[in-house]
Formats: C-alpha cells, sequence, structure tokens
C-alpha cells in the first residue's frame, strides 16, 4: 500500500539529545563539566530510556520530564557532579534541543510532496511543543502525538495506535521512523513501514522484529516515502 503518513519518534531522531550536555559544556566556567559531558549525555539517555521500560512493564506510568530528570539525576551522580546548578541548566536545555541540521528541510520535502507528517514521542505534550518550538518546525508537521494520551511508554502497541487512529489509514500506510533501533522494529512488528536511523552504526538489536530500513541519516527520507 502506498505511504500515506511519515511519522517520526522525536528524541534522537529530529532532536539530538546531546544536544543539552554540549552546549553546557561549551559555556564559562564549565571547564570541569567539559571533560564530563559525552558519558554524562550517554547515561542520561541509557537511563532515561530504561526507566520508561521499566514503567511500561511494571504499570507506573509518569511523564516523561519525570523520567528525564530522573535519569539525570543518575548520570550526574555516576560521574560525580551532583550539583544543583549544572543540573538546571541541563534541564532547561533540554527544552531547547537543536534539531538535526537535515530535519526542517526534509519534512518540508514530504509536505510538499502530499504526505502527511507527525510526531509520535515518549515525551509529554509541553516537552514536544518546546522542542518543535525551538527547532522551526511547526508549519511543517500535521500533528504531535504523545504517549501521555494513552498512559504508557513505547513500544505497547496502544501507542503506535495513536497513528492509524488519527490519519485513519492502513498500518502499512505509515512510514515510521526512529532512531532507536528498538522502536523500529517494534513498529515494525505493529504493522508499520519503519526506518531505524542508526547514526551510530550501532548493531541491530536482537527482536523478533527489525526494522524494513536501515539509514545513517534523514535525507532520504522523502525518497523512501514515494519508492
Amino acid at each position: 500500500m502506498p505511504i500515506k503518513a511519515c511519522v517520526f519518534d522525536a528524541y534522537g531522531t529530529l532532536f539530538d539529545v546531546a544536544a543539552a550536555a554540549r552546549e553546557a559544556a561549551q559555556e564559562p566556567g564549565r571547564e570541569a563539566f567539559a571533560t564530563h559531558w559525552p558519558k554524562v549525555a550517554n547515561d542520561w539517555r541509557l537511563k532515561q530510556l530504561q526507566y520508561t521500560w521499566l514503567r511500561a512493564v511494571t504499570g507506573a506510568h509518569t511523564d516523561f520530564w519525570q523520567v528525564t530528570q530522573e535519569g539525570l539525576d543518575w548520570a550526574l551522580e555516576a560521574s560525580g557532579l551532583a550539583e544543583p546548578a549544572l543540573r538546571e541548566r541541563l534541564l532547561q536545555l533540554y527544552w531547547e534541543l537543536s534539531a538535526y541540521p537535515e530535519v526542517p528541510e526534509m519534512l518540508k520535502t514530504l509536505k510538499d510532496q502530499g504526505f502527511e507528517t507527525a510526531i509520535l514521542s515518549n515525551g509529554s505534550p509541553d516537552m514536544l511543543a518546546g522542542a518543535v518550538d525551538s527547532a522551526g518546525i511547526g508549519d511543517v508537521l500535521d500533528d504531535v502525538l504523545s504517549v501521555e494520551s494513552v498512559g504508557i511508554f513505547k513500544p505497547d502497541a496502544s501507542v503506535y495506535e495513536l497513528v492509524t487512529n488519527r490519519f485513519g489509514c492502513a498500518r502499512d500506510a505509515v512510514l515510521f521512523v526512529s532512531s532507536n533501533g528498538w522502536d523500529a522494529a517494534g513498529a515494525a512488528g505493529f504493522g508499520f513501514t519503519t526506518a531505524w536511523v542508526n547514526r551510530a552504526g550501532e548493531p541491530m538489536d536482537r527482536l523478533p522484529w527489525t526494522p524494513h530500513h536501515v539509514l545513517s541519516d534523514l535525507t532520504t527520507i522523502p525518497d523512501l516515502a514515494r519508492a
């Protein structure tokens, strides 16, 4: 079936989740943090995701802002950087994450070609609104869908179902794009056509499903959608 809607994960896919730590490390007076920021950024993201999975399987849902803060607290403590001012600055910057360079033009091309576009994210609505506004991409998105409307994180099937309900289309009419291999795999299991944006060249996750496409960035998404 032809693709009708192109739907994107947000954090790590459209928005660079390492940007907050990287930008903070470049600020005056943060020389000590500058030597630690790659580890903090990696630990922060890993714990953030782990906490969503644990909350999903135990039924202990909270919003993404809570797990984002808890993941950062773990990451800072692991690097011996439990400084309130640094924590506050990193959280502030997380609301202003940079989009990857190819994102605005890629989304504009999709819209010009007649595709519907959306975000489907673990992020809470206010967090996503801040990121979309900061990146200036609101005019090339038809919707921003958050797991908060179903009260469970990905990869629960009810999250992916938000897309088919919103666009009134069959599952295989959706091209779902994520930088998380497990997310792209889970969406493939749901029935979406999926693309994994594997910027870091990581191995494929050992799961029952695999993404249909593996890309190094988002540049070719319009070509993939047309094909």
